[in-house]
C-alpha cells in the first residue's frame, strides 16, 4: 500500500507554479530537531496566538512541506532560497494553510465559500451593526448619544 496518496495535501503556487505541498510527522519532527521549537508553538504563531514566527521558521516549513510532496532537499532548497523577501508574507501564508490542513484535514473536504459572491460593488460580507455610532460632538463632548 502506498501511504503517499493517503496524507492529505495542499497545492499552493510558489516561484510561479503550482507545487504541491504535504507534512507527514517525518517533517513535523525534522522541524522541531532543526530549531529547537515546537511545531505546536509554530502553529499558534502563525495562527497569532504568540508572538509572529520567523521568517526563517516559515521558509523552512514551507521547504519540507515541498519535499513531503516529493521534491528533493536540494530542490526545495533552492526553490525557497530563490524566493525574494517580498514573497515572505505569501509563504507566511501559505505555512500557515499547510499547518492547518496536516492538522484539520477536514477543512479539505468543506465547502468553499464564495466571499462577496453575487453581492453588489462594496458591499461587505460584514453582519450589520445593531447599534448606531455615537455621534461626532456627543463623543468630542463625553456625552453620551440619545
Amino acid at each position: 500500500m502506498a501511504i503517499s496518496g493517503t496524507a492529505p495535501g495542499l497545492t499552493e503556487v510558489i516561484g510561479g507554479q503550482p507545487r504541491a505541498l504535504l507534512l507527514r510527522n517525518g517533517e513535523l519532527e525534522r522541524f522541531e530537531a532543526q530549531h529547537g521549537i515546537g511545531i505546536f508553538q509554530v502553529f499558534d504563531q502563525l495562527f497569532g496566538r504568540g508572538p509572529a514566527p520567523q521568517v526563517r521558521h516559515v521558509r523552512d516549513l514551507v521547504a519540507l512541506g515541498l519535499v513531503g510532496a516529493g521534491m528533493s532537499d536540494r530542490m526545495a532548497d533552492d526553490l525557497i532560497s530563490a524566493q525574494p523577501p517580498s514573497e515572505n508574507l505569501h509563504l507566511r501564508a501559505v505555512a500557515q494553510r499547510l499547518l492547518g490542513v496536516t492538522f484539520i484535514p477536514a477543512v479539505l473536504d468543506a465547502p468553499r465559500k464564495k466571499r462577496g459572491a453575487g453581492s453588489p460593488k462594496g458591499e461587505s460580507d460584514q453582519p450589520t451593526p445593531t447599534t448606531a455610532p455615537a455621534t461626532e460632538s456627543a463623543t468630542l463632548s463625553g456625552q453620551s448619544p440619545a
